[in-house]
């Protein structure tokens, strides 16, 4: 944000993830015969020239930064699930922006928490199918480039395998140069993130609290792709002007980013500048320019869109909205509607009523397994429960999902319902573009599958994770995975970006898989074949065929 004053406290994977399936059911001592309902992923981001595309289609996305994450600085109370699940529902925000407080007082570098009110952020924008801004918000980030590297290399390993997450490296850089200190610092950081998340989307900072598009346009970072550039304004301050350089930036062939943008003068106050604030929404309209408002805070001054004491957890009425807040709510609310969820999400949703008329016995089967199988009630949204992921959220039966640690940790009347975690599928839920369904189950123990296989072989009586025939999964090195081959030759696929090796027991050893399609293995037998992941450098999605 443009920190013009000080005392304002403000101035201031290679292929799209699949789409996947949150179940609904209901609990209770009868047998509830009522199929999943699928609700998509978020799209991929992807930027083509000047054009930022959403699913492969130009397009914008709106919503809300939230105010500076650091401790005692009064906006980390609406680092909440609660907020981010208000901001969908109501606001019908797309877009949630975690502005973690770097270097300033009360920030991440001398108070770690700061990391888990973004992670908190983070998850809930997962869980309500938005995107999220994770913003390393700084004024002088090129001083912590080790501290950046460090903090958006844990975010990209643990959150690189969702289409949710943006990075943003670098708040608003001052009037420092572009090419000697910003471009220099942004291009070790992307390298870092680049290694272990090969597709999300990168926002990078401009000089001049981000208003330098322009100067960045004539110098661009290259070598990397899906990559914009931030720009900020504040209607009470800036207009035509900055507009032009804006134009400019896109004519030299820049996508842009406005992570910020407020209503008010640049220090936070002022007045609501109702005429400026409108050119500036047709300016991005008009050009595809996705966008947050700051901040959902209940500072006293102009830019917070809550008024003092209004809750941590949402519910906010419009007696509760400021006059910014209530031009910012219609502005969000009213955005154009994009292609935000994965292409194969509109085929896989499937009406219980079709799909118990089309197939009664198979659907009974299903319904029966998920009525049985444990579920996180997630602030009001039924999620799967994670198998193999002990905390955080998850990727496993290529759906999105809540380790039960995490979702045990939400306060009452949420948390883990439902029967065991033992239900080994969920077979009609979930639909992706190379696969129609889904399943992963656990191996025989519970502490087998929560644990990876020393080793570099395994067998029947260590494995970890069973694997279904063209279905696609979560693993990590150590995994040791039973698959049942009946006929055919043995196919390995992932398409993560991520380079894996396997041996397989009583079978060929060092296979390898680059992690953009598939890898054949000749000369192994039918029945069951016991795969050990010797190597991987994070977690990847996978899985297994034969033809």
């Amino acid at each position: 944000m443009s920190k013009m004053s000080q005392s304002c406290g403000k101035l201031t994977s290679l292929v799209a993830k699949n789409a996947y399936a949150l179940l609904k059911f209901a609990t209770g001592l009868a047998l509830v015969a009522q199929v999943a309902t699928a609700a998509a992923a978020v799209a991929p981001i992807t930027t083509s020239g000047n054009k930022i595309l959403i699913g492969g289609q130009q397009g914008s996305i709106s919503g809300n930064s939230l105010f500076w994450s650091n401790t005692g600085w009064g906006g980390e109370k609406y680092y909440s699930a609660q907020s981010v699940a208000w901001l969908k529902s109501d606001w019908k925000s797309n877009l949630v922006r975690a502005a973690m407080g770097a270097d300033e007082s009360g920030g991440y570098l001398t108070d770690s928490y700061n990391k888990t009110r973004v992670t908190t952020v983070v998850d809930a924008a997962i869980a309500n199918n938005m995107y999220v801004i994770i913003d390393w918000h700084s004024h002088h980030a090129e001083q912590y480039q080790a501290q950046s590297i460090a903090f958006f290399k844990e975010m990209a390993t643990k959150y690189g395998n969702t289409n949710n997450v943006i990075y943003e490296i670098y708040n608003e850089p001052l009037q420092v140069s572009w090419s000697g200190v910003i471009k220099p610092y942004a291009t070790a950081v992307i390298a870092a993130i680049r290694a272990i998340d090969p597709d999300n989307l990168i926002v990078v900072g401009t000089p001049s609290w981000s208003q330098d598009v322009d100067v960045a346009a004539n110098d661009p970072i290259t070598g990397y792709a899906n990559i914009a550039y931030t720009l900020h304004f504040y209607a009470g301050t800036h207009g035509q002007s900055l507009r032009d350089k804006a134009t400019t930036a896109l004519s030299k062939g820049i996508p842009l980013f406005v992570t910020e943008w407020g209503s008010v003068n640049a220090d936070g106050g002022g007045a609501v500048a109702t005429a400026e604030t409108n050119a500036w929404v047709s300016f991005m309209k008009t050009n595809h320019i996705s966008n947050a408002n700051w901040a959902l805070n209940d500072k006293a001054e102009g830019a917070s869109a809550l008024v003092t004491g209004a809750s941590a957890n949402g519910g906010w009425t419009s007696a509760q909205l400021t006059a910014s807040g209530t031009l910012a709510k219609s502005i969000i609310a009213g955005w154009p509607a994009t292609n935000q969820s994965s292409s194969s999400a509109a085929s896989s949703a499937v009406a219980s009523s079709s799909v118990a008329s089309s197939t009664p016995s198979s659907a009974a089967s299903s319904a029966s397994s998920v009525a049985t199988a444990q579920q996180c009630n997630w602030y009001g949204q039924i999620t799967p429960v994670c198998k193999m992921t002990s905390s955080g959220w998850g990727w496993e039966n290529n759906a999105s999902c809540v380790a039960a640690t995490t979702c045990s940790a939400q306060p009452a009347p949420y948390g883990l319902i439902g029967g065991t975690a033992s239900s080994s599928s969920v077979s009609s839920a979930a639909v992706s573009s190379r696969s129609s369904s889904v399943a992963v189950s656990s191996a025989a123990s519970s502490s087998a599958a929560s644990s990876v296989v020393g080793g570099t072989t395994c067998s029947s009586a260590n494995f970890n994770k069973t694997a279904t025939k063209g279905l696609e999964f979560s693993a990590v090195a150590g995994d040791c995975i039973k698959f049942t081959k009946a006929s055919g030759t043995l196919q390995i696929g992932s398409w993560s970006g991520v380079a894996s090796s396997f041996n397989i027991t009583s079978g060929p050893q060092g296979i390898t898989n680059t992690g953009g399609g598939w890898t054949t293995v000749a000369n192994t037998t039918n029945g069951d074949l016991y795969i050990k992941v010797v190597s991987a450098s994070r977690s990847f999605n996978m899985k297994f065929d034969t033809w």
